[in-house]
């Protein structure tokens, strides 16, 4: 870690006078949040924080999550796109389809053609409602399993309000502290600290 020596070596002076910097500048950003939240952060829980935060590893660990969750994102919504550009295609020729049977349709088969043609209609727009159903599940899915596995990654690694949970308070405050790592590597980064 370069501007602040000593804090991977030995030195538990700058190991501690980082630990203060940490603390303070997390309370700090923690004003920012609302209130309700403010209040389930302890200083303890705060001091905890930064103790997972001296050596940088949390902040390569969190923007390795990032990148990822990101990545997923990029790939589910061209997934989507895709999926949407088929149905787009398929509509498409469904009506030129029709278009050119009504052109060729004798007069006394008129009636028959277009309650058939309406039926394939309905049939089309059942079935691209139900591979849109079916997507958007499949994309909830990845992305709830996405958060385990952040929850998971960052319990291991040590760093405090971190478990696997589904709870949306819960998960408000992962989110919160997540918040707070990233505005404070931001400044760290900044500033040439990290």
């Amino acid at each position: 870690m370069e501007g602040y020596p000593g804090t991977v070596g030995g030195d538990s002076t700058k190991q501690q006078e980082r630990h203060y910097y940490l603390l303070s500048e997390l309370q700090a950003l923690v004003k920012d949040l609302p209130s309700s939240f403010q209040q389930r952060l302890s200083y303890n829980t705060l001091s905890d924080l930064a103790l997972a935060l001296i050596d940088g590893t949390v902040y390569e660990i969190v923007q390795g999550l990032l990148d990822i969750q990101h990545l997923t994102e990029k790939n589910l919504y061209n997934q989507r796109q895709k999926l949407h550009c088929e149905h787009q295609a398929l509509k498409q020729e469904l009506t030129r389809k029709h278009k050119d049977a009504l052109q060729t349709c004798k007069s006394h088969n008129l009636a028959l053609l277009k309650t058939n043609q309406q039926a394939e209609l309905e049939a089309l727009e059942i079935r691209v409602k139900e591979e849109q159903r079916m997507m958007d599940k499949k994309i909830v899915a990845e992305m709830d399993q996405k958060v385990i596995d952040q929850q998971n990654t960052l319990e291991k690694a040590g760093v405090p309000g971190f478990y696997i949970t589904t709870n949306p308070q819960e998960l408000t405050m992962q989110m919160n502290l997540l918040e707070l790592i990233l505005k404070l590597q931001q400044k760290e980064s900044q500033s040439g600290i990290v």
